[in-house]
């Protein structure tokens, strides 16, 4: 079976299409500035790229580039469009709806249109996308996959904000959590690497990039997570200032004058690493750079504040499932920076965790990084929230034929 997962954001459609008898990646690229000028496909094959500009109107236009250079003579990897057996979707927001992958339908696509007001910026997007992949594929099944199913286990007193019971009643007000399907195989991979049932391990799995979560899996649910109604709350991010005082918003919006628009704007595009380092940048590359070899000490406070805000929910998330047994590092900053893998472990040796520095030298490899007597294991693993998405579709799609 040979499955294509698409992820469709506002101005860009990324796409993998897999082989599942041996979930062979068998090609990769992404559709840019949709809809603006400048687009272009960008085509992976074999380690190579196959760059080609033109106008793409919409999303429809950027899927039908993709279905022609999947079956092109030169870079593509199938004959024709009919060897495409399924169609898996990233969804960001399926609010209380979904816990778990589902075959879109009618229904399906209302409730995403509902849940839109929930995520006004990402559902839209995905929408488009998988009306210009039903529209270009009618004859396949076509699966969604939702960034906030895997933490639909969480308990009340977890979701749960104290704010007036009416408001979730009313406009479902709650902590969602988000990056769900990354936590899903990165705790689940975990389990396989320490060669342990996940239903007896106490996992936090850290998902570090631009935009960052931590989740508590406690025998393979998910208990607790760090964002929350949106992907604002929580750690330190590229751009997000995570957890700050509610009342630092109406504090600068009286001060400054600013409307809802404008200190929205600033707290998820002008704060987190970027504000912090006065503008220097939202990439925790360039900032561990400047810190550790530039010794510039705005960029230093700024790396310590993104590391101590990680290592503080690990902490409380070992508190809450009543201990743990292995940390696991995963996204762009912990998948490959040592530095603050060791750092945030640095705060955690209370728990029994040790760091062998020699294993935990590695950028973009799995590994288990703590040293063989530690009481708590801390692990690098990759993430592959794309395969998750194709074995979802995979399993579905085969029930339909059944």
């Amino acid at each position: 079976m040979k499955v294509l997962v698409i992820n469709a954001g506002s101005s860009s459609l990324k796409y993998q299409l897999f082989d599942m008898t041996d979930e062979n990646v068998l090609c990769s690229g992404i559709v840019e500035r949709i809809g603006l000028d400048g687009s272009r496909l960008v085509h992976k094959l074999n380690g190579q790229k196959h760059v080609k500009e033109q106008s793409v109107k919409d999303h429809r236009v950027a899927l039908k580039i993709v279905l022609e250079i999947l079956t092109d003579k030169t870079y593509g990897v199938i004959d024709s469009m009919k060897e495409i057996d399924a169609v898996g979707h990233r969804v960001v927001h399926g609010g209380e709806t979904f816990s778990g992958s589902v075959l879109i339908d009618e229904k399906v696509m209302k409730a995403l249109e509902d849940n839109i007001e929930l995520a006004p910026l990402h559902n839209p997007p995905n929408i488009m996308g998988i009306k210009a992949a039903k529209e270009l594929l009618p004859d396949v099944p076509h699966v969604g996959t939702f960034d906030t199913a895997f933490h639909q286990t969480l308990p009340k007193k977890a979701y749960l904000y104290a704010i007036p019971l009416r408001y979730y009643e009313k406009y479902k007000i709650r902590r969602y959590g988000f990056h769900g399907t990354s936590h899903f195989y990165v705790s689940r991979r975990t389990a396989e690497i320490l060669g342990k049932p996940i239903e007896e391990l106490k996992i936090i799995t850290c998902h570090i990039g631009n935009g960052s979560s931590v989740a508590a899996v406690k025998y393979g649910k998910s208990v607790d997570t760090s964002m929350g109604f949106t992907p604002l709350e929580g750690l330190v991010m590229g751009t997000r200032s995570g957890d700050l005082d509610p009342a630092i918003v109406t504090f600068l919006q009286e001060k400054e004058g600013l409307s809802y628009k404008e200190i929205n704007n600033i707290l998820n595009k002008e704060s987190g690493a970027y504000g912090l380092s006065n503008g220097l940048s939202s990439d925790m590359r360039d900032i561990e750079n400047a810190a550790l070899e530039d010794h510039n000490e705005v960029a230093k406070l700024a790396l310590d504040i993104y590391d101590y805000r990680i290592a503080k929910y690990v902490g409380a998330y070992a508190a809450a499932m009543n201990g743990v047994d292995a940390i696991a590092f995963t996204a762009g900053v912990g998948e490959n920076s040592p530095y603050t893998r060791a750092d945030v472990c640095s705060y955690l040796e209370f728990l029994g965790l040790k760091i062998d520095n020699a294993k935990n030298n590695i950028r973009g490899k799995e590994a288990i990084i703590s040293t063989e007597d530690s009481k708590v294991k801390a692990l690098v693993v990759p993430t592959n929230e794309e395969l998750v998405i194709a074995r979802d579709t995979q399993k579905i799609a085969q029930s339909i034929k059944k």
